[in-house]
């Protein structure tokens, strides 16, 4: 019979009293916010009796639009933590200067640009990119929903239990201090022995296989599911873009899962995959870290290229310029992304040939880029330009990306790279291109998309503060860092001996702080928008001129989509469809056959956050019974075949007079 001791060392592992930061105020303060803030929530949906709603419509829903909306939610709310982070780093470092320590101890900062880095990556970016492409893409190839509903439910609540899992870490123990791809020997159990490896380990494992699922989802969407005549040159260029994105996601984050498993199993039963030991080499981790690493920044950037070319041609009401380039450019780049991952650990010691040969490759994957910007800015050349938000926004990452592109071409220089390797340049180099390009890339979509989503334009005012606020902090925030790199400054160092480099830390806290304003305005453009509604409302379904087949569809569009299949004829479809004076069918309406919600993807999702704490914390019994429960779960779903209703024709009938007479009235 088992003791009291060994039964309880079964049910809580290595979860102690000790485990919760007692002693550090700065977490016990965050950690009362987060409370009374979950604590009001819940008050606030209790007393407007919307729970019933909440999870009927939107957690149980299998509607692609419904999940793309609630995966730009994700991101907005991890973009909240993640940018805390980084506003804590910035005024650390412009503080920690001789004999002041600065606010944040070194094993707190580690943990803080750890989860940061991590956070924004797979916790923002992601699921703002992934957001975007279940939003819009059905609606652009002229399908009802995605080619499978359930899979794509699923992946959203998967994601959403591994940034669980990540918060988590915040209060319950601790998050890794390794960098956020970390590397061994630093992430090994010997040199992380505490559980903030496993948390990464568990946390980006969940998340991951929902990313994949989703990759797999939307390949098979739009390669079956185009309406009718669309063919494979007819087709939008964000479709495109997402197409070549959802290949690298598929071929790509298996290799995360594979590393992220061995480093687990090296770290648990002694296997030494990346060990000196029995064999064991931590640069094959750094080389298959960074074989899913590199092709990662192309599934984050991809799409929002997609964004800017719908966005160009809108705005500049003409058709986009060089369409078969950019869309042989996406396939290029696509191939390329696979061919230059080396370039991130030159300094390691391959070689002049190897590193010739990466260095080479790199420059050229910045052609097709090129190749890019270049069409944008003739679609414009003699356009009548209409300076809306999203426009502004593409004008601002089209400045920004050039200058990230042109350092990374200088970091392609294998000996230049040696100089500036793991300095505050490199820093810099990424966040010109990652904010620059995919940040600056999702704002513009999300004014671009809004109103076809929620039926109403976003106030211009606040959205003016949020770009300027963010284009003015980017340049002060980052810029200074190209200096610092310059001058040999590492990163990742959270206090410096020397004075005459605490001006340019300041400039860059300046930055930061100018960002912040504008993460506020943005949260503030929201809000007052929702206010004014119904003055900002455009009934015509399409309120920037769009060309694309989406903008044929009512704003928000119903939940079938389309009461009937699009035909297409050409590239800009809509466009196409006005021009030839399309009428809306007012007749031979039939029942619209549509899957039902299922609660089946938030609770095995949920399963499976349970089981990855308890294999993080070592509680067996724990992981085992709910491993045990989420293939009980999965089972009794497959095997429940009563997941279908249809909406009858009437109703499609009512839906679509509507719509017309709104339509009619506005002209």
């Amino acid at each position: 019979m088992l003791d009291h001791i060994d039964l309880t060392k079964l049910i809580f592992g290595r979860l102690t009293w000790d485990a919760i930061p007692f002693h550090e105020p700065i977490l016990l303060v965050t950690f009362a916010m987060v409370a009374l803030g979950g604590i009001a929530l819940v008050a606030a949906l209790t007393y407007f009796r919307v729970w019933g709603t909440l999870w009927r419509d939107w957690i149980t829903s299998i509607d692609h639009k419904k999940i793309g909306i609630m995966y730009m939610i994700l991101g907005l709310v991890m973009l909240l933590r993640g940018f805390a982070d980084a506003l804590m780093m910035r005024t650390q470092q412009a503080v920690a200067f001789g004999d002041n320590a600065g606010f944040l101890p070194p094993h707190h900062y580690d943990q803080i640009f750890t989860a940061h880095g991590v956070i924004m990556i797979f916790f923002v970016a992601m699921p703002f990119v992934t957001g975007l492409m279940n939003y819009v893409v059905p609606l652009q190839i002229g399908a009802r929903d995605v080619a499978f509903p359930f899979l794509n439910n699923f992946s959203f609540w998967m994601t959403t239990m591994g940034a669980a899992l990540v918060m988590a870490s915040l209060f319950v123990g601790e998050f890794a201090r390794t960098g956020w791809l970390a590397y061994p020997p630093l992430s090994g159990i010997v040199g992380s022995p505490d559980v903030g490896v496993d948390y990464y380990i568990w946390s980006l494992q969940i998340a991951g296989v929902g990313t994949l699922l989703s990759g797999v989802n939307l390949i098979a969407t739009i390669v079956k599911m185009r309406a009718p005549g669309m063919t494979w040159m007819k087709m939008p260029v964000f479709t495109w873009t997402a197409l070549c994105t959802n290949i690298l996601i598929v071929a790509a984050f298996p290799v995360l899962t594979a590393v992220l498993a061995m480093l687990s199993l090296d770290r648990v039963a002694g296997f030494n995959f990346f060990t000196t030991e029995l064999g064991g080499n931590a640069m094959m981790y750094v080389n298959l870290i960074w074989i899913w690493g590199h092709p990662e920044v192309y599934i984050l950037i991809l799409p929002l290229f997609g964004v800017f070319s719908e966005v160009v041609a809108t705005f500049s009401s003409k058709r986009l310029f060089g369409y078969a380039s950019m869309v042989y450019a996406t396939c290029v780049i696509m191939i390329l992304s696979y061919l230059v991952w080396l370039h991130h650990f030159f300094t390691m010691g391959s070689g002049a040939s190897v590193n010739s040969f990466f260095g080479i490759t790199t420059m050229i994957i910045s052609i097709p880029t090129g190749a890019k910007i270049f069409n944008w800015l003739f679609t414009m050349y003699r356009g009548r330009i209409r300076f809306e938000l999203p426009m502004l926004w593409t004008i601002g990452f089209m400045v920004t990306f050039t200058i990230g592109g042109m350092t990374g071409v200088l970091l392609a220089v294998p000996p230049a790279d040696f100089v500036l390797h793991n300095s505050l340049f490199l820093i810099a180099h990424f966040h010109n291109v990652i904010i620059g390009g995919v940040v600056f890339g999702v704002f513009a979509a999300i004014n671009y998309w809004y109103p076809k989503a929620f039926g109403y334009k976003l106030d211009v005012f606040w959205g003016k503060c949020s770009f300027w606020f963010w284009f003015v902090g980017f340049y002060l925030a980052f810029m200074p860092l190209y200096v610092l790199g310059l001058m040999g400054v590492t990163r990742r160092v959270n206090h410096f001996e020397d004075p005459s480099l605490q001006i340019w830390t300041i400039i860059a806290w300046f930055g930061a702080v100018s960002i912040a304003l504008g993460i506020g305005s943005m949260l503030i453009q929201f809000f007052v928008s929702y206010r004014n509604r119904h003055a900002l409302r455009d009934v015509t379904g399409d309120p920037w001129g769009g060309r694309t087949l989406e903008w044929s569809t009512s704003s928000p569009p119903p939940d079938y989509n389309f009461a009937f299949t699009p035909q297409v004829h050409e590239l800009d479809a809509w466009t196409d469809m006005k021009k030839h004076g399309y009428q809306r069918p007012t007749s031979g309406f039939t029942k619209i056959h549509m899957p039902k919600n299922t609660w089946a993807g938030f609770v095995i999702a949920a399963l499976s956050a349970l089981v990855g704490f308890g294999l993080i914390w070592q509680m067996w019994l724990v992981a085992s019974i709910g491993f045990v429960i989420m293939m009980v779960t999965i089972i009794v779903h497959t095997f429940n075949y009563k997941r279908d209703y249809y909406i009858p024709a009437e109703e499609v009938v009512r839906t679509e007079d509507a719509y017309t007479k709104l339509l009619s009235s506005h002209v």
